[in-house]
């Protein structure tokens, strides 16, 4: 970078910084935050939201019993593009937080837009593609910990977190209202993608660039030639400005970075649940309840999921503010297991579609806890600079749930039939599960009331 172009990025930062903040402010980001997670939680959701009928109108007349198998395989191919996002988080650090926050929220709904005029399986794999590349970002997620004050982070970031998982009512509400049998299930898209393209403008609008990043940004560009030499000499990660190998190589050059990693790693053997249990429900409602048909059962069953997702997400943050990040990823990770094995009985059983779905939004909201409270403990674990850099890296250990799925489970339905997707999700979300709680209880330490401005990442080594 030339010295006139450091010039005009200082003077660009520290007019940003200057800017006069009111002392509402976080109220304020608070609601432009949750606009923006309500439309991330919905693009995340809505797929599986829909899969059951996705499944029987775009799979099931060409590939019967193998439909599942069928579409999580092609689905594969929209996982290339959660690979090439890896190198585009870390572009945060450079350039700043608000433009990839605005970045993200259009990108995802572009993707639903896209699948919802489409209307057929071409669209629907583009349109995906599209929302998978955006959505793990989670850039509201880094406005929050760099916002919020710190002895109430976990707090406001799971208050957030449940306005927004209570946001994905709008799919079943679209459902009833749009959609009267299976053939229309696209129309679902459309309303949410609309909303979604709204908010990315509102964010672009009246959201503002963090505090902290500011100062790590001109804190790196005010070092002179010689700092910047000496730490560049010295394999120093102090003064990086980030990046996704240099993010990954911090984490297992520390203990607690590494084993904050491993556990992530194990727990997202848990990723099945969220691709698998509206086709878990239909299955089981199937057999336990015959008289009324699946589509209508499915839509009183998703009414009550992101109530019992909303909760568990809750519930996260009163205990990591309360009890501390450790213990509250031992409960969380606890709580998904348990009601993955209420939600598959129910249905089976022929209880209630809204206690089904009841239980369907906790394992699904406890397991996305227990994934949020690991890039908690990674974010509270990490240096400024290099904080987005170590999050991208822990879609690494995030892929590796993925990975067993495709590998193990697919293969396992496509040769079982969709019939043993109930169990097939069992057999590898548990173990995955119980080795992650044992990590986090022997292995990670908690970072509750950690600076943000101070921590080195070295603390625990």
């Amino acid at each position: 970078m030339t010295l006139e172009k450091k010039q005009k990025e200082i003077a660009k930062w520290e007019r940003e910084k200057a800017r006069p903040k009111k002392s509402y402010y976080i109220l304020y980001l608070i609601f432009i935050i949750s606009l923006v997670y309500i439309s991330d939680e919905v693009a995340s959701q809505i797929n599986t939201l829909m899969k059951a009928e996705i499944i029987s109108v775009l799979f099931q007349p060409k590939f019967g019993d193998k439909s599942v198998s069928t579409m999580d395989t092609i689905g594969l191919l929209s996982y290339v593009f959660v690979i090439l996002s890896v190198f585009y988080k870390p572009l945060s650090d450079r350039f700043g937080r608000k433009v990839f926050l605005v970045i993200n929220t259009f990108g995802m709904s572009f993707g639903m837009l896209i699948i919802a005029l489409g209307n057929n399986l071409v669209y629907y794999i583009l349109g995906t593609a599209v929302i998978f590349f955006f959505t793990p970002h989670d850039m509201q997620v880094v406005y929050i910990m760099e916002s919020a004050p710190a002895k109430h982070r976990a707090k406001i970031y799971s208050i957030v977190k449940c306005i927004a998982t209570l946001g994905v009512m709008l799919v079943p509400l679209f459902r009833k209202l749009l959609m009267t049998d299976a053939s229309q299930w696209s129309r679902v898209y459309l309303i949410p993608a609309v909303i979604g393209c709204a908010v990315s403008f509102l964010g672009l609008l009246f959201a503002r660039e963090t505090d902290v990043f500011i100062d790590s940004r001109l804190a790196y560009l005010k070092m002179t030639d010689e700092e910047l030499a000496a730490a560049k000499a010295e394999k120093s990660n102090k003064d990086s400005q980030g990046g996704f190998f240099t993010g990954l190589k911090f984490m297992f050059k520390h203990k607690q970075l590494k084993w904050a990693f491993i556990a992530t790693a194990f727990v997202n053997f848990g990723a099945i649940i969220t691709m698998e249990y509206s086709v878990i429900m239909s299955q089981g409602f199937d057999k336990g309840i015959k008289d009324i048909a699946n589509d209508k059962v499915m839509t009183m069953a998703l009414f009550l999921f992101p109530v019992g997702s909303a909760v568990a997400q809750l519930l996260l943050g009163f205990f990591a503010d309360a009890i501390g990040r450790k213990k509250s990823a031992v409960i969380m990770t606890a709580l998904t297991i348990s009601s993955l094995v209420l939600m598959t009985v129910g249905a089976n059983m022929g209880w209630s579609p809204y206690l089904v779905g009841l239980f369907s939004g906790v394992a699904v909201g406890s397991y996305w806890s227990c994934t949020d409270i690991a890039g908690i403990i990674i974010q509270e674990s990490s240096p400024t600079n290099l904080r987005s850099s170590t999050l991208s890296g822990m879609f690494i250990a995030m892929g590796v749930g993925y990975v067993a799925y495709y590998l193990i489970g697919v293969p396992l339905m496509a040769v079982f039939g969709d019939s043993s997707v109930p169990m097939v999700t069992l057999c590898i979300a548990l173990p995955g599960m119980v080795a992650s709680l044992l990590i986090y209880a022997k292995k990670v330490h908690d970072t509750k009331g950690v600076n943000l401005d101070e921590v080195t990442g070295t603390e625990w080594d």
